[in-house]
């Protein structure tokens, strides 16, 4: 059955149909990450976006529970050159299109997606839809510049009440902002009781948890549609340990006074060079965001940048100079990816340590 995928700039692509029978629109970026399919449409933060696969080839080792990062993804769509017709992989447990199907989400295949991608690296990301036909797609033309798929996700995709995950020492609080289930994974293999909350839990709600430290998780979107977290942020920050990834990073870093913008295409994909400042190691990451922190809007008496992007200088690392509280723009949980940045999860246990036997002292 055909399908077209329409771009707001009135480029038109004609493919083969598969995963859900439906239309949808969304904002359509690319990601370059070679395997990782399934992880990539469970992650929150593709929420209201059409994702284009650069490799050529996707499904060919099929779906499993255990790799989902979500339960209900909000990726409203993907884009394939070919789509496997077998798949084969000891731990599948059925098919992508299928899965595609059972959660809603329409896909195509058969396009060249390496114009597509290079449509989106000159012009920039764009609104796009997915249609039955090209008569069809000619018409999403004139509604496709009024629409706003990616504004205002995050109350979509946070959880709407506390839920624990549960360990055996260090009380730790996660922020959910559209949370990857890997972050979770990597706190529970370091022993974290945790306690997930909404977004738009307050600085006193958390607090009464009596955690050791706080998470700020990733999610979709702009940052700056939720100015009502920066004080709790801020107040957080003060008391707790405090680490952002993604989404919670560019949050953190409005919180301290610095600036957040969009960026022409982002960085997707599981290949990201980014180098510690203080070290000079580099190490390759995970990486999901269209949006990133200003450096020139950066109060140098605030912050420290720790880590940046070797390709664009984009800010991937922040620590705040009198507090414990830091955050990256990267996913140190790779799933998929490299697990060269794993160890800074490590670092914010060692964080949370440390001001547990500060405070110790102190009442001793």
């Amino acid at each position: 059955m055909e399908r077209y995928l329409v771009l707001e700039d009135g480029a038109i692509y004609q493919g083969t149909a598969f995963g859900a029978d439906q239309l949808t629109v969304g904002e359509v970026v690319f990601t370059t990450g070679m395997t990782g399919y399934q992880e990539a449409v469970t992650d929150q933060s593709y929420a209201g976006q059409i994702l284009v696969f650069t490799n050529p080839l996707i499904g060919n080792y099929g779906v499993n529970l255990d790799d989902c990062e979500s339960i209900q993804p909000g990726c409203c769509g993907v884009v394939c050159h070919e789509l496997a017709r077998v798949a084969s992989n000891w731990r599948q447990q059925g098919s992508f299109d299928d899965f595609l199907k059972q959660m809603n989400i329409p896909g195509i295949s058969g396009i060249d997606t390496r114009a597509l991608t290079k449509r989106l690296r000159v012009a920039g990301t764009m609104r796009g839809k997915l249609t039955a036909t090209k008569q069809a797609a000619k018409e999403a033309l004139v509604k496709l510049k009024q629409i706003e798929p990616t504004s205002n996700l995050t109350p979509k995709v946070s959880t709407l009440r506390p839920y624990p995950n549960p360990g055996t020492c260090r009380n730790v609080v996660v922020v959910d902002f559209g949370l990857k289930h890997s972050i979770l994974r990597e706190l529970a293999k370091r022993g974290c009781n945790t306690i997930v909350m909404p977004y738009d839990s307050t600085a006193a709600e958390i607090l009464q948890l009596h955690p050791d430290g706080v998470l700020l998780s990733n999610g979709p979107g702009n940052p700056k549609a939720l100015p009502q977290v920066l004080g709790m942020i801020r107040q957080i920050q003060a008391k707790l340990p405090l680490f952002g990834i993604c989404l919670g990073h560019q949050l953190f870093a409005l919180a301290n006074g610095a600036d957040t913008f969009k960026m022409k295409f982002g960085h997707r994909g599981f290949n990201h060079p980014v180098k510690e400042i203080a070290t000079g190691r580099i190490f390759f990451t995970s990486q999901n965001h269209g949006y990133a922190v200003n450096p020139q809007s950066i109060d140098s008496s605030v912050l420290n940048v720790t880590h940046t992007e070797i390709n664009d200088g984009t800010v991937e690392g922040l620590h705040h100079k009198a507090y414990p509280a830091f955050s990256v723009q990267f996913h140190p949980d790779a799933a998929p990816g490299p697990h060269d940045a794993m160890a800074i999860f490590d670092d914010f246990m060692q964080m949370i340590d440390t001001r547990k036997e500060e405070r110790n002292a102190e009442e001793n």
